[in-house]
This record gives C-alpha cells, structure tokens and sequence, in this order.
C-alpha cells in the first residue's frame, strides 16, 4: 500500500482521496468536506471482531450457567456471550444479576431476556459508578466477565483490588482486516482512530512507507503508535480550538487546496 514522511516544512499538497480506517458509519461527519472539496472519501474497517468458536471456548473450563452475576462492559460483550451460550445449550437462571457500564448496554440486553429491572444495574460509564451496587452483593455473587483478547483492564483491575470473586471469560478477539486488496492503492490522507488502526497497517503491509500520504490522527494513544512506527502525523484535532477531525481536516483543506 502506497503512502510521506514530512519535513518542518509542510508542502500542503491538494488532497483528492481519503481513506477511513473505520467502517463507514449512517451519517458520514466528512459529507459536507467531500461536496465542498470535491473529495473521494473510502470508509474501510482495519480492525475486526472475530468471535471465539464454540470448541474454542470449551477450552477455558468455563460454564457461564455456574456464575450468578454478568457484567458486561460492551453490547459486543453481550453479543457473543449469548451466540456462546446458545451454542453450548447453556440457559442463564431467570436469578442471574447482570451489571452493565451504561444504561445504553443495559437495553440491548432486551434482546437476549426477558428485561428485569431488578436484576439489571447499570452505570453511567465506568465501574465506579457501579460499585455501590456491585459491593452491596459481593459477598453473594459468583461473577463472570465477559471479554476479548484486549481485556478490561480498569474492570479487572477493580474486581482483583476489591476482593470479589470472578472469573474472566475470552469470548471474541479483535484481529487485523484483511487489507490485501489495498496493495496497489494510493490514498492522499488515511484516518487514523485507534493504535490497532496502526498494528493492522503494518501486519497488512510489513513494508509500508508514507511518502506523500498525509496521516490524520485521533487520540494521544493513537498518535503515540504513529510516532512509534517512524511515521509522521500530519492532521490531528487539538482541543479545545480544533476539538474534532472534521475541523482539524478543514483547516488541512483550506491550505491544500486552496487554489480549486
């Protein structure tokens, strides 16, 4: 795949073509930037969910109807922890409690039970917000935590803190895409959200070399793998002044492609 490692001195080539290391979401935040511009804008996850097979599971000695409480950190958590359940021809007790991050997650458990307020708690956002309720049933419950191969680190790390008894449960794995029909491609500027964008990157294409490809970067984490891999970051938000991609990637066009 085809993509510039940038001097100081910023040559503000004309953009053309982008492409989103994301899947292409129902309202694109670039549609006014790609009619305005005149833009070629690609959507192309790098990264993908791959759920583990039921023999896969199998191996981890894990039986989900053993457990009493769930909790789930993501509807992805949800997903495939009911596909495994099915799969297994495990039913959960109409007693199992189910402890979700957010009110959001909390609801698309509707689609796997029968929706009971008062064996479903939910927070705001992180596992702060529930561990009154979580503490309140320590010492009854028998926990087990839905995960992939990237963990829940900040979730893991307050159930060992705080004693509860748990067990984490590999469910699905985030894995690089296959980007092979990309090898030929030129792109003027790739979106970046997430250092897995990056991993992908390079697991696709070992040899990849930016040249004249602009690089717009989101997140310090993100921007942290970039400059690991001896990249160059080229647009990239900065707030409060430019608090999104879209603005960051304007204020690139306004100077790229001025003279259109």
């Amino acid at each position: 795949m085809a993509a510039d490692c940038q001097s100081s001195q910023e040559s503000y080539k004309p953009i053309r073509t982008i492409l989103v290391s994301q899947p292409e979401p129902e309202r694109s935040p670039f549609a006014k930037l790609e009619e305005k511009y005149g833009l070629q804008i690609d959507w192309r996850p790098f990264i993908e969910v791959k759920g583990l097979s039921e023999k896969e599971f199998r191996k981890e000695r894990i039986r989900p109807d053993e457990y009493t409480a769930v909790i789930f950190t993501s509807k992805l958590a949800i997903e495939h922890f009911f596909r495994l359940c099915k799969a297994l021809r495990i039913e959960m007790s109409q007693e199992t409690k189910y402890y979700c991050m957010t009110e959001a997650i909390a609801n698309y458990l509707q689609k796997f039970i029968v929706y009971r307020k008062r064996k479903v708690f939910y927070g705001q956002r992180t596992i702060q917000d529930l561990a009154p309720t979580l503490k309140k049933h320590r010492s009854k419950e028998k926990f087990l935590l839905p995960t992939g191969n990237l963990g829940s680190e900040f979730v893991s790390e307050y159930l060992e803190q705080n004693n509860f008894d748990w067990t984490p449960a590999l469910m699905y794995r985030t894995v690089a895409a296959d980007l092979s029909d990309l090898e030929d491609v030129y792109y003027d500027v790739i979106i970046f959200y997430s250092p897995l964008g990056i991993d992908s990157l390079y697991e696709n294409f070992p040899d990849f070399k930016q040249k004249d490809t602009r690089l717009a970067v989101a997140g310090r984490k993100t921007t942290a793998a970039v400059e690991r891999a001896g990249l160059t970051v080229n647009i990239a938000p900065n707030p409060p002044e430019v608090p999104s991609m879209g603005m960051a990637l304007e204020n690139y066009l306004k100077k790229s492609n001025k003279q259109q």
